[in-house]
């Protein structure tokens, strides 16, 4: 076959467009399941982060193990579906549907002796979708600690929550105020000391930050009719 010609030119395109498409479909299938394992383990790392215990990647299965001793999938009346796998509930196809159909997952963790509950969160920023856990000491009030992640937000103003010098700001704040109603944290301009519902905002990231505050009080929301289960318990307790 003529090398010069227009067919050789036609049908080596088409060979090497085969063998790139098989070659990129092989990779996608065979590195799926390792994907899949870091995504997990990263999930992990979060949800332990918010109880103070930090590890690597590797190790994060078994200290999750160790802190993490209940998984729980709730519905709107606070009962628990048994049937339903809270670790792997997908907080983004769940917001989707009516409310009443929804499952919140929960996980308590026990850290020498100290019980915490951790609440996955998501919710909308500027540009996209940011989501995150925070984690209640018993009382079911005091933030233990946050993590928060994003989709595309932006570098140095948006992006900033999720560092660490803005979710250690979420450490002892309280998500109900003084008449016991659920107010969550509210992330508000202005620099100086704040209340015990509030953090300082991000300069240049307002929307982001009314983010943040609208998806804490409204994810919290759904968790009230266990929390008072479980505060009823405590009393009798």
């Amino acid at each position: 076959m003529n090398r010069e010609g227009n067919l050789y030119t036609f049908i080596f395109a088409i060979v090497m467009v085969v063998i790139v498409a098989f070659s990129l479909a092989f990779a996608a299938t065979s590195l799926k399941p390792k994907q899949e394992e870091n995504t997990k383990k990263e999930k992990m790392q979060n949800i332990l982060k918010t109880i103070g215990v930090e590890v690597e990647r590797d190790a994060a299965e078994g200290e999750y193990k160790q802190y993490i001793k209940e998984e729980l999938s709730l519905v709107a009346d606070g009962s628990v579906d048994e049937q339903s796998d809270a670790f792997n509930i997908d907080l983004n196809k769940e917001l989707k549907l009516p409310v009443d159909e929804q499952h919140f997952p929960l996980y308590i963790a026990d850290v020498e002796g100290e019980k915490y509950y951790i609440v996955p969160l998501r919710g909308a920023g500027l540009w996209d979708a940011i989501w995150g856990y925070v984690s209640l000491k018993e009382d079911l009030n005091t933030i233990e600690g946050v993590t928060f992640d994003h989709a595309s937000e932006t570098p140095g103003l948006g992006a900033e929550i999720t560092q660490s010098w803005f979710q250690a700001q979420f450490e002892g704040k309280k998500v109900f105020n003084e008449e016991h109603e659920l107010v969550g944290v509210k992330v508000s301009k202005g620099s100086g000391a704040k209340g015990d519902n509030e953090v300082d905002a991000i300069s240049g990231a307002t929307i982001t930050g009314n983010g943040v505050t609208a998806m804490i009080k409204e994810r919290l929301s759904h968790y009230l009719p266990y929390f008072k289960k479980q505060k009823t318990q405590l009393a009798l307790n």
